[in-house]
């Protein structure tokens, strides 16, 4: 697949504010092992390969194991998932997925359990950031493949 366009190059400042919005994500308090798996959950909901590309590799660059990443998109199956985790999971799926309803109450009641008020709002600016950049990708056909963790990490 051939890009249809690179969104970074075309509008530079549309990069730049969800660049913006990204790095307050990343620097908000949420441990950046959540935020890999709320960053690849809401990217296979998508179909963003890029985005999975990218935070698969990341995520595995940072310590995660195999085997939470490949059952990641089946993690109410799974035990090996924090309780924390799957709150965020949750609310990842419910906001990633909100033109099919609203956020429950369950599913809100589960994340308050594991998150502060502030953590929450945190929480749903890393799944808006997210699906932004998801929207992105998917919407120019931006192709995965070429991405390298170290590289990212190092553009901070």
């Amino acid at each position: 697949m051939n890009a249809r366009l690179i969104p970074a190059k075309v509008a530079p400042g549309v990069y730049k504010a969800l660049a913006g919005l990204q790095e307050y994500v990343n620097n908000c308090g949420l441990e950046p092992s959540l935020g890999e798996l709320v960053k690849l959950r809401a990217s296979q909901i998508n179909g963003c390969a890029w985005c999975m590309d990218m935070h698969t590799k990341d995520a595995r660059a940072a310590g995660e194991t195999e085997q939470r990443l490949y059952l990641l998109s089946a993690w109410r199956e799974c035990a090996f998932y924090t309780p924390r985790e799957r709150a965020a999971l949750a609310w990842t799926e419910a906001v990633t997925s909100i033109s099919s309803g609203d956020v429950s109450d369950e599913v809100y009641d589960a994340a308050r359990a594991q998150f502060s008020e502030e953590e929450l709002v945190n929480l749903n600016a890393a799944v808006i950031a997210i699906n932004s950049w998801n929207r992105m990708n998917v919407a120019f056909q931006v192709p995965p493949g070429d991405y390298k963790p170290a590289t990212h990490k190092a553009a901070k």
